[in-house]
């Protein structure tokens, strides 16, 4: 009999990417087949890890490297200059997502996979699921889909009404509702299928069935709430484990030998309108809170004058970095953020964008970080100050030691696949050899 094959869909920055590897990888060890398809710039990383891979556009990437994108999500260009830049984004939006959606389709069709398992951003995926009748899993990274009365969707800010909660939900759905027009013709034109009526539909069309949500987080940062249906879990993170022969760069290595502890600080993916002032504040900022610093360069590729005291880097993994940091600053993507929480490592969040507000309020609600500043609000004063509460304050390194602890205990990627193949159609192997795909 035939291995089971899965189809992992991924889209976004380096954080969305990296669980989707770390998956597949488990998934191989679990003897599956299968092949991850994301944008053309992570081919090299993900076949790094011997992951076949299948090349996406890298144009909706690209739009946020633009002008228009830094313009939006720096978010102290003025409005009126975002919002223009919004506009012309979205202007272009509708060719890229069509180009998203028939590229998956040609994955699926050229792997004629037995299950897919999908993250929100290839939200053509469900929808070849139901095409092909088989099992569709999303994959999300930050609990935003599925709607409870306990907390609102990642990223809203709480109000305290009664009744938000669940309605930030509704108001994610409506965002998704904005794109039912273009799966509606991808749906006819490309699959066949009947239009879809509601918003919800574009992640979950009722066609495809109950469709699993696996939360890829961990289950300490937030107790699984009661009014949850059975289909949505917590499977802790999903962690790619360190290369065994992984080598710090010589530069880097020499650094952290030659002094204490020093503290990161990175914007990850986020772009800037004027990189050489973001890296001159932020050194500024080390330098007046008498801390060492290791600078992520990032997609901003923030110029920072390097001296004895501070460095500039390109991508290491943070698994290795994050643990000899005395602290670390960043963005609050989702896994930045992730490896900082297992790191042990307290924690200034300078969110820019999306799910990032909700990561930084939950962060401090954990007592592993101090409040956040906005991206817009940043400024060498404001960020000296967090700096000397980061690395003086006992307590938050308490904190965020006591959580490392317990998200590290936790395997994602196992109880992931636990539930993918407990769901899956496992083409008569299933008897025969209980353990395996």
């Amino acid at each position: 009999m035939r291995p089971l094959k899965i189809l992992l869909c991924t889209y976004g920055t380096r954080g969305d990417v990296e669980p989707f590897v770390a998956l597949a990888r488990g998934l191989q060890s679990a003897g599956c087949v299968v092949l991850l398809a994301t944008s053309e710039r992570f081919e090299p990383f993900v076949r790094s890890h011997d992951v076949p891979f299948f090349a996406l556009s890298d144009a909706s990437l690209a739009a946020i490297e633009s002008d228009d994108g830094r313009a939006m999500l720096e978010g102290n260009s003025g409005l009126l200059k975002r919002i223009t830049a919004g506009i012309r984004l979205a202007r272009r939006s509708g060719s890229i997502n069509a180009e998203l959606m028939a590229e998956v389709w040609g994955a699926a069709q050229s792997f004629a996979p037995d299950s897919i398992v999908y993250h929100s951003k290839l939200f053509a995926a469900p929808h070849i699921a139901e095409k092909l009748g088989i099992p569709a899993f999303l994959g999300t990274l930050q609990p935003m889909i599925v709607p409870t009365k306990a907390f609102p969707a990642m990223g809203i800010a709480p109000l305290g009404l009664p009744g938000f909660n669940r309605l930030s939900y509704r108001l994610i759905y409506a965002s998704f509702g904005l794109l039912r027009k273009s799966v509606n013709r991808f749906r006819k034109d490309m699959l066949n299928l009947r239009p879809i009526k509601t918003s919800r539909a574009v992640l979950f069309p009722p066609g495809a069935g109950e469709i699993p949500v696996l939360h890829a987080h961990g289950s300490a940062l937030m107790s699984r709430p009661a009014d949850w249906p059975d289909h949505a879990h917590i499977t802790g993170y999903w962690r790619l484990p360190m290369p065994d022969d992984f080598v710090p760069p010589k530069e880097l290595a020499t650094f952290l030998e030659k002094g204490p502890a020093p503290v990161f600080v990175g914007f990850g993916s986020m772009p800037s309108m004027d990189s050489r002032a973001l890296g001159r504040l932020v050194a500024e900022a080390l330098r007046e809170a008498g801390q060492r610093g290791v600078v992520s360069k990032g997609w901003a590729e923030l110029e920072v004058d390097e001296s004895d005291d501070v460095i500039a880097i390109s991508p290491v993994p943070f698994r290795w970095l994050f643990p000899q940091m005395a602290a670390v600053v960043h963005h609050g993507g989702a896994g930045t953020t992730a490896e900082g929480l297992q790191a042990g490592a307290p924690t200034l969040i300078c969110p820019f964008m999306g799910d990032q507000p909700g990561w930084a309020r939950l962060c401090v609600d954990l007592g592993v970080a101090v409040p956040p500043i906005k991206r817009s609000q940043l400024t060498q004063q404001n960020l000296t100050k967090a700096i000397c509460e980061l690395t003086s304050n006992p307590t938050l390194r308490a904190n965020a030691g006591l959580l490392a602890t317990q998200l590290t205990e936790e395997d994602g990627v196992a109880n992931a696949i636990d539930i993918i193949l407990g769901q899956s159609d496992y083409v008569g192997q299933r008897a025969a050899h209980p353990d395996r795909c």
